[in-house]
């Protein structure tokens, strides 16, 4: 919450301006308190919105932090690099899962463009990742960042898992006409199976009905599109996979886990982020697990195969 580039800021949740004064602010958090209370009729998810919101905001110390994060006033830090790609760390040295292709690098790239493109030919982009110049994008170029986010965020809990795991990031899924905009996040392999997984960023809470993503700010069908690309992989490489995954960010999610079901045959878990090491050591319910020959069979496949977007 807050700090995904599709997410209202904490002074848009308390609808009130950045500029405000302190007593503005108050006034505004007690008015959002009571519009928003379930016992007055008011959405319970918004209510938690605005008790975070006035965590981050409601005193002088919170503000100032906040705002120098969050690219807004006097306080705003050109420093500021949440948003940036963060340099390897090498210092780690636990085994880490095989992963290969570069997770979130399409959406990267297109983000770059486009929003050079918005910008402008002639003006200067010196922080194409400016907290300030994010917020004023259009929304499909933030969603471009905040998916890549998403990629980023999943490629480091798969990695976490150890040598047992092998992730191929950002696979083209498009069969003989290759385009860059369809694939599969990441596809993941592991004694609890082959899975295809989807990270996803809508920038507000969803739902789950009759197999399918919904909510406000949700277009298109998220799980069909991944099964049907999942099945363009297996074909091309001779592999069955085990099922697929949906990741988003914990807020966004009514359970941590909830696994829906078969979809097309195909079973299918949406999961919080925090959940998803979890899932992906255990499986999902319905999913054949994997032996050690068929994991380096499937392996050996996929490596022959895959392409990168």
């Amino acid at each position: 919450m807050f700090d995904s580039p599709l997410s209202a800021s904490a002074y848009e949740v308390l609808q009130v301006d950045p500029t405000a004064d302190e007593e503005a602010l108050r006034k505004a958090y007690r008015l959002r308190l009571r519009q928003t209370h379930p016992d007055t009729g008011g959405d319970a998810a918004l209510f938690v919105q605005v008790q975070r919101a006035w965590e981050l905001v409601g005193t002088p110390d919170a503000r100032a932090s906040y705002d120098r994060g969050h690219g807004f006033g006097a306080q705003a830090a050109p420093e500021w690099s949440g948003w940036k790609p963060q340099p390897r760390q090498t210092r780690d040295t636990r085994p880490r899962a095989r992963s290969f292709g570069q997770p979130g690098g399409w959406r990267r790239e297109r983000y770059l463009t486009l929003m050079r493109e918005w910008v402008g030919r002639g003006v200067s982009l010196d922080d194409p990742y400016d907290p300030a110049l994010v917020r004023s994008a259009p929304h499909h170029i933030r969603r471009l960042l905040a998916d890549a986010l998403a990629e980023e965020e999943t490629a480091r809990i798969v990695a976490d898992l150890g040598m047992g795991y092998t992730v191929w990031h950002d696979v083209d899924a498009s069969g003989r006409d290759a385009r860059p905009d369809v694939k599969v996040d990441h596809i993941v392999l592991g004694p609890s199976g082959l899975y295809a997984v989807l990270s996803e960023d809508f920038g507000g809470p969803v739902r789950v009905r009759r197999g399918e993503i919904i909510g406000d700010t949700v277009s298109g069908a998220p799980i069909g599109d991944l099964v049907a690309r999942l099945r363009v992989v297996a074909r091309a490489a001779r592999v069955k996979f085990s099922g697929a995954i949906v990741v988003l960010p914990d807020d966004d999610v009514m359970e941590m886990i909830d696994e829906i079901g078969k979809v097309r045959g195909t079973p299918i878990a949406v999961v919080g982020r925090s959940s998803l090491s979890a899932v992906l050591r255990r499986g999902i319910t319905g999913a054949r697990s994997m032996g050690g020959n068929e994991v380096f069979d499937v392996r050996t496949r996929l490596q022959q195969t895959v392409r990168f977007s």
